[in-house]
Formats: structure tokens, sequence, C-alpha cells
């Protein structure tokens, strides 16, 4: 049902309440969809691996997803510009789900790793337009900011929810049931946007003009980045690295030109040429590389490192992603009675770097409540952080560039997030291996180096008990080397987590950059069209 443009509404809204109400249940199902996946799979990833037997893959199963989504978002961002954002969105919702039964079957990693790309590319065609939609629903930026609590509270509940969820289903039913649980919340979805979203009216526009070229080429240009940030330290300057720093530089100049001159860029220069959209886009980057190395690095930490299970560890975790949105409420409050809202962005990374310091700090002895208190700083800092960088770029970059300003404050923090968790994953796994290997040497332990190099065994209780009993059998204490794994496991994360630091610590003190934003009221609304 759509209504007809004469339909009476709030000012700053396009659709009566109760119909505003509904549209938003329906993308509030979008955005659980993808709460869900981020926090059930990060809590369920340790014992993932443990089973499949591929530890070298486990950054892999988050850059995959994020890979796609990347190149994806601002593709569909831009038809949506062109068709409207509906028929996207159902389309996301269909392609997210489908895949996630897919990862549920998943025997393998590589298969895994190619199931969460495709899903990526779901999540990719959500981000980009179910996003969107907002504010073409309630083009009052004040408004929007107090509607945008109902997307902030469906964050919360699928993130409140997620790693408890994430580490019950594991236990109870085995981490294949995390990715099923995407159906029903899939199927929603698609009932209520089918139903209530308005097609809104696009803009006028001569021809579809889709940037195909520069999707190929921002794929080669990030798809051999992050090889490289993976292979480098293992291989050093061979062939095969060499060839993907010819493939990044070829790729990368070339997008460079190649934007330049097509009329309707993928990743348009001129914006992050703009002084007050530029600060905004790095910041972005900033916040999904801390974000996204403290999601998927944490549960490895508690798991492997401390020995925890999944359930406890999901309710350590929750605190991170609970606080994102107390934090979105809370500023969605605040920001527009400031006089200078950039002060909540100050606030956010510093709260995001001081979590990053606290988990540096951790170790067996920290206690539960102090480890949780780190997981609310972040989130609470996450959540002042990124819907203010949102609404600030939306606000700067005005209506005719809505649409690719929101794909773009999507995408450069999933390229932060790319960047965050497969740097931080190299670190871990170096350094892991390196230290893991000079304990053994320690204790006489060598000959267990090769089952001991994969921490999966830290995680996965039947490999562990099968490696006490063989040792105990030869009259060796097994404890003390799997002891040796745990402190070599934790050691490696707080490096990897100084990254997270550094990124948070750069947010905070670029944050000085970002030109004073000021929402304005009284956007006109665009009348939705019939369907």
């Amino acid at each position: 049902m759509t209504p007809s443009p004469s339909t009476p509404h709030s000012a700053g809204q396009v659709l009566p309440f109760r119909q505003s109400l509904v549209a938003m249940l329906g993308l509030c199902f979008c955005t659980m969809m993808v709460a869900l996946d981020q926090t059930v799979v990060g809590t369920a990833l340790p014992t993932i691996v443990a089973e499949l037997k591929g530890f070298e893959y486990y950054a892999w199963v988050a850059t995959s997803y994020l890979l796609t989504s990347v190149i994806t978002v601002p593709i569909f961002g831009r038809l949506g510009d062109f068709y409207g954002r509906k028929r996207f969105v159902m389309a996301a919702i269909i392609v997210f789900t489908a895949a996630s039964v897919l990862c549920g079957a998943a025997k393998s990693m590589p298969f895994l790793v190619i199931a969460r790309a495709l899903q990526g590319i779901g999540g990719g065609m959500l981000v980009g337009t179910a996003f969107a939609c907002v504010p073409e629903l309630f083009p009052d930026p004040h408004v929007r900011l107090r509607w945008q609590v109902m997307l902030s509270s469906a964050f919360g509940i699928a993130n409140a929810i997620g790693p408890s969820l994430g580490g019950f289903l594991t236990e109870a039913y085995g981490w294949r049931s995390v990715f099923y649980v995407n159906l029903p919340v899939g199927l929603l979805g698609v009932w209520f946007v089918g139903r209530h979203l308005p097609q809104m009216r696009a803009e006028e526009h001569s021809k579809a003009s889709i940037d195909w070229l520069g999707a190929v080429l921002i794929t080669a240009a990030l798809g051999s980045l992050q090889m490289l940030v993976e292979w480098l330290p293992a291989d050093g300057l061979s062939r095969g690295v060499a060839t993907l720093f010819v493939v990044l530089a070829v790729s990368s100049f070339a997008l460079y030109r190649w934007e330049q001159r097509t009329s309707h860029p993928i990743l348009p220069f001129e914006m992050f040429r703009d002084k007050s959209l530029a600060p905004l886009f790095v910041l972005s980057v900033f916040a999904g590389f801390s974000m996204f190395g403290l999601l998927f690095y944490a549960p490895l930490l508690l798991q492997g490192g401390f020995g925890l299970s999944p359930r406890d560890t999901g309710l350590l975790i929750t605190p991170l992603v609970v606080c994102i949105t107390v934090g979105s409420i809370v500023n969605g409050r605040l920001i527009t009675r400031l006089p200078n809202p950039n002060v909540m962005l100050y606030v956010g990374f510093l709260l995001l770097a001081l979590a990053c310091a606290g988990v540096i700090t951790t170790h067996r002895g920290t206690p539960h409540l102090l480890i949780a208190a780190y997981m609310f700083l972040a989130g609470l800092g996450l959540g002042f952080v990124m819907p203010n960088l949102t609404v600030f770029a939306q606000e700067v970059a005005g209506r005719a560039h809505l649409g690719i300003a929101t794909a773009l404050m999507q995408s450069l923090r999933m390229i932060g997030g790319m960047l965050g968790t497969a740097i931080v994953g190299t670190l871990v796994n170096h350094s892991y291996v390196g230290r893991v290997t000079d304990a053994l040497a320690a204790n006489e332990g060598t000959r267990w180096a090769s089952q001991l190099a994969d921490p999966q065994i830290l995680v996965n209780a039947q490999a562990q008990s099968d490696f006490l009993t063989t040792l105990a059998h030869m009259g060796q204490n097994g404890a003390l080397f799997i002891e040796s794994a745990r402190t070599s496991l934790v050691a490696a994360i707080h490096n990897g987590q100084m990254v997270s630091l550094a990124a948070g610590l750069a947010g905070l003190w670029f944050v000085r950059r970002v030109p004073l934003i000021r929402l304005t009221r009284g956007a006109k609304p665009r009348p939705p069209a019939g369907e």
C-alpha cells in the first residue's frame, strides 16, 4: 500500500505517523538482520574455526564479507537514486537470507569464506539502500534523529541478544544454527518492507549509468591490499607478494584516472576533496578499523586466551554492542541541544581509545566486571561517533548527493573494518606462532609445535582433551603446554589491539579537522510515488 502524495503528514516527514511507523519497522528488521549477523558470528567464530580447522582463514570470514559489501554499497546506493530503493531492499533481504543458509551448510573454511562473500553482497545492498530510505522518509534532520531511535533500538535489541544468542546456540545446537537465525528475521523483513515501505519517487535521470569498471578496479585494489597485508609478513618480498604490489599500484592508478573521466563515478573523488566531507570520510575509516578489530578478536581473546565458554564470552561482549545503541539514543537527545555538535565526536573517539587501551591490559585474572566495563566504553564511544558521521555527511552533501554520501560513509567504515580485521589478524597470527614456538622450546615441547601453532585447540574441547590424553600416556604434562599457548595467544591479541588503539587515537586527533556542522530544519519532503 502506497499513500498518495496528498496524504496529510507531520512536518519533516512524508508519511502520516502510523504509516511511518510500519515502514520503519520493515527497515528495523533489515537492521536487525545485519546486526545479528555481525554479533552472532563474531561470538561463534572461534568455535567455527576450531571445527573446520583453518585458523589462517579466521580474518577472511570477516574480510570477505566486508570486501564484497564495500563494492555493492555504492553501486546500489546509486541504483536506488535512479530507480527508488524499495525493490533493492527486498532483493537484498532475499540474497542475504539465502547466503546465510549457505554459510550454515559450509563443510570447509574456503566454502564458508565464499558464502560470507555472497552474504556481504546482500549486506552491502541492504546498507546502500535501507539506510538511505530514512532521510527520504524524514527529510528534516531533527525529525530524522527522533525516528532514527527506532533503528538504534532495533540495532540494540539485535546486539543485546546477539552475543549471548550466538554463545547459547553454539553450545546447544552447534555453530551452524547461528546462521539459520537470519531466516525468520529475513522473512519478517520481506513482509514488512514489501507491504509498507513506499516506493519513493526517484530523481529525474536520463539514463542509469553505473560505473562497473570502477567497481572492478576497486575490487582489484582492495583485494590485493588485503592479501598483501596477510602475505607480506609471512612470505617477505616473494614473487607472489611482488605481483600483489604491482596489481595494487596499477589498479589504484587506473581507478583514480578512470573515476576522473567517467560521468557517474562509483568513487566520486570531488567529494573527497570537499573540506567538509573529507574529514568525515577519514573518521569513518578509523571508526570501522577500531570497531571490527575489537568485535572479531575480543571473542578469540576470551575463549582461546582466557578459556571462557562461548556463552560467557557472549555475555561479556554484550555491553559493547548494546552500548552502541545506548550511545546512539543518548546522542540523539543531546546533539540538537549542543552549540557545537562536533563535541560528541571528540567524546566518542576518546571513549573508544580508552576501551582499546583497557583491553590491552587484560589478563586471565582481570575481573569480568572490568572487562565488561571496557566493552561498555567501546560501545558508548561508537554510539557517539557512527550516527553523527552519517547525519553530518548527509547534511553537508545535500539532496543531490544524499544516496552516494550515505553509501560512501558506510563503505568507508567497511573498508576500515576490512583493513582493521586483516591487519590485526596478521599481527595476531604471526605473533602467536612466534611466541608459542619460543614457549614450547623453553619447556622442551618443540615436537608439539605443529599441533599448538593453530589456536583452534584452545577452543575445541574435544581436540584439547585428546591432546592432554596423548601427553598423559607419554608421562608429560600437557596442561603446561596448553597454558603456554594461551599465554602466547593473549600476548598476540594484545599486540594486535595496539593497532586498534592507534586508530582510535588517530580519530581523536583528526576530529579537529571537521568544520562546525549545524543541523538545519525545514527540509522539503519528497512525496512518494504511486506503484
